[in-house]
């Protein structure tokens, strides 16, 4: 596949970014090399079944992990189902979920409630994978095209409606822009995805951009479709749209990535290179073994891609059923290894800085 191709080239382009040994990318199809199972050497074995639930973003990588680490310890079944991060915090929470997959970290109000699942401890946020949100579109003759963040505040925001509006011709003066409406596409549902392309653009065009961040969409107007699949599948088939959605999908969909411009003023184009100078710059912000993660999304890194999300696995610290402690420790130590992280390289992900992934890791030691 596309993404397949030049996966190659894009490890070593973040490899030198961020010194890692490999890589991470995203097909529809779980990776099937025949190294995965070694992969898992550094996972416990535990027994009975794991149920969890979340973002659909990290849905490919977790299909990885689970894969390996079954072929690893017969007799387990590990179930993730790719409902969205809304919905998977919300089974975390009702306990419906052992733990949940979230493209964004609990939110102020959210935690006391996830704490209260963690007997004596807390809902833990984990980092376990980092993707860029590529901004794409379809409009029929227009290729290169690029966006400042402002231009695409007013776009989702609905102040600008037609493709040759004067903000856009004023970020493409070379482009043949038709009149064609505008359909800005949005998730349906609640998504982390969501929650992180509103956070950029609340930080990075506050004046045109005043919905905040959430993972449910609070602008007026556009058109709503279901998970990162729908998304991907509603822009590739209607002429006139733009939405945002993880590079993988946007890659394995063969759609046409935007240029944004960064806080250095350059035309950022999506590449692993571009996403791994803004990855560097995140800082981890949470408290002991609490991880979550603070982007710059004005980053001034030369040539950095300003538009990445961290997905998080959401786990209690204390208070893990007795019978599936094992489970969740075993899985989640194979996903925080340097093996797991580096068997994402065909899946459209970037692995964790291993400065961040050692961190992960001894925080799933800890689990109790």
């Amino acid at each position: 596949m596309k993404l397949q191709r030049h996966g190659a080239i894009a490890c070593l382009a973040l490899s030198a970014v961020l010194g890692l040994s490999a890589c991470g990318s995203d097909n529809n199809e779980p990776s099937t090399d025949a190294s995965a199972s070694g992969s898992a050497a550094a996972a416990d074995c535990g027994k009975g079944t794991l149920n969890a639930q979340g973002s659909s973003a990290q849905k490919n990588a977790m299909a990885e992990w689970i894969k390996a680490y079954q072929q690893k310890c017969a007799g387990t079944t590990i179930n993730y189902e790719p409902t969205g991060s809304g919905a998977g915090i919300e089974a975390f929470i009702a306990g419906t979920a052992d733990f949940a997959g979230s493209d964004s970290a609990l939110k102020e109000e959210e935690q006391p409630k996830a704490d209260a699942k963690c007997t004596g401890g807390q809902a833990l946020n984990l980092p376990m994978v980092i993707g860029p949100v590529a901004v794409v579109y379809n409009v029929s003759g227009v290729d290169n095209l690029q966006l400042t963040p402002a231009t695409l505040a007013k776009i989702f925001a609905g102040k600008v409606t037609k493709w040759d509006d004067a903000a856009i011709k004023a970020d493409n003066p070379d482009a043949k822009l038709p009149a064609t409406a505008i359909q800005a596409v949005h998730r349906s549902d609640e998504s982390g995805t969501t929650d992180n392309f509103t956070k950029y653009l609340s930080k990075t065009a506050e004046t045109d951009w005043t919905f905040g961040n959430a993972k449910a969409w609070k602008a007026p107007g556009g058109v709503g479709a279901a998970k990162s699949d729908g998304v991907a599948s509603k822009v590739k088939s209607t002429d006139g749209t733009i939405s945002y959605v993880e590079w993988s999908y946007a890659e394995n969909a063969s759609l046409k990535k935007a240029k944004v411009k960064n806080g250095a003023g350059e035309w950022a184009e999506l590449t692993a290179e571009s996403a791994g100078k803004a990855i560097a710059g995140a800082k981890i912000e949470g408290q002991g073994n609490d991880l979550k993660m603070s982007i710059d999304y004005n980053t001034t890194e030369a040539g950095a891609y300003p538009i990445v999300l961290v997905t998080y696995e959401i786990v209690c610290s204390k208070g893990v059923a007795a019978d599936k402690l094992a489970l969740v420790k075993g899985l989640l130590s194979h996903a925080a290894s340097a093996e797991g992280q580096s068997s994402l390289t065909e899946l459209g992900y970037a692995p964790l800085p291993d400065s961040v992934r050692t961190k992960v890791e001894a925080a799933v030691q800890s689990l109790a």
